[in-house]
């Protein structure tokens, strides 16, 4: 190797160590100037109280500033929609997001209107039929809450829908009503401007109050109401089904009325007796056939359409007796001559 050589790879081994020095350097001065700034915005944020380091964040899961404190939470940030109506007082989701942000405190909210296109989208998505709505974000199912509920959420389209009804919070509004049938035990015009539907029980004490109402109300607006009855006996009342039964048997005859009244009018008499028999001494008062009525009582004939007003009830979780619907409006309980007539009243002045 000659010199020329020689010196010429020498001088690039300098230059090189020279460029390496230089890079070392700049990293050192780099990481300096990092250091020095974290330290900096650390002392700034210490002596304002005002705002957080990313290394006082990192290392804290409490931390005070401008008279507020703030918490780290495990839970990851979780966006949830609320589907409401700005028209209707009731659809107010502010009591239900506060029992939400208790089990969930990481929430994100965000307020979509019901007739609004995205509204009807997850309306129909998720077949929501009341009020506010809640629909989560996947990042739901990283919560707790999510390990403690899952079967109370419906998933469609990485989105989680949790049905508030089913954990018995109030509804504000329902946006579909139950049907009335052929079967349906029904009194007035079916073309009515104001369908009224009770869910009740004749065992409830409750619904025995609301009935006087009721009958007052039917006559006084007449053909102005279609007045629908539903069956709810509930498992706390042993002789209610029963009653359901025999009061349907009478409605075959057309001696529903009667019949339904007088089951009121007896409530403490038959409620202690066991059987049916009870309910077939009832019937010869009103000129029902007293064979068929027995017959019809002790096949069980209406059993499939008490069974499936059960089941329409819980699907609006209706839960109590007595559940009444006056068009779009629910009135939960023996609410009172006053109220109903009032919800009547409104429903019949809409257009």
């Amino acid at each position: 190797m000659d010199m020329e050589t020689l010196f010429s790879e020498k001088t690039e081994e300098v230059e090189t160590d020279k460029q390496k020095v230089k890079n070392l350097t700049a990293l050192v001065i780099l990481l300096a100037g990092l250091f020095l700034g974290s330290l900096f915005v650390d002392l700034v944020q210490l002596m304002t109280g005002k705002g957080f380091s990313r290394n006082a964040v990192k290392n804290y899961d409490l931390l005070e500033t401008g008279g507020k404190t703030w918490v780290a939470y495990s839970n990851p940030k979780v966006a949830v929609q609320v589907i409401t109506d700005k028209n209707c007082i009731e659809c107010d989701p502010s009591e239900a997001l506060l029992w939400l942000r208790r089990v969930v405190p990481t929430l994100e909210v965000s307020s979509i209107e019901s007739d609004s296109y995205q509204g009807n989208l997850l309306i129909e998505r998720f077949n929501i039929i009341s009020l506010p709505a809640f629909i989560f974000s996947d990042s739901v199912a990283e919560t707790d809450f999510y390990a403690q509920a899952s079967s109370l959420f419906a998933f469609e389209g990485g989105r989680y829908f949790f049905d508030m009804g089913k954990i018995g919070l109030p509804v504000g509004k329902y946006l579909k009503l139950p049907e009335v049938g052929d079967d349906d035990i029904a009194f007035g015009t079916k073309d009515a401007k104001v369908v009224i539907i009770e869910f009740s029980d004749f065992q409830c004490p409750y619904c025995k109050a609301f009935q006087a109402d009721m009958n007052q109300a039917r006559k006084e607006y007449g053909d102005k109401i279609l007045f629908v009855y539903k069956h709810l006996p509930l498992s706390i009342h042993p002789q209610a089904e029963n009653a359901a039964l025999a009061a349907s048997c009478a409605n075959e005859q057309g001696k529903f009325q009667a019949y339904a009244d007088h089951l009121f009018v007896k409530q403490d008499e038959w409620a202690k007796t066991t059987g049916t028999q009870k309910f077939k001494d009832y019937a010869w008062r009103f000129g029902i056939n007293g064979r068929e009525f027995a017959k019809c009582l002790d096949t069980k004939k209406y059993q499939d359409k008490v069974d499936a007003d059960k089941v329409e009830a819980a699907s609006f979780f209706i839960s109590g007796t007595p559940g009444t619907f006056v068009n779009g409006t629910f009135l939960s309980g023996a609410v009172g001559a006053e109220a109903l007539k009032a919800a009547i009243d409104a429903a019949l002045t809409k257009e």
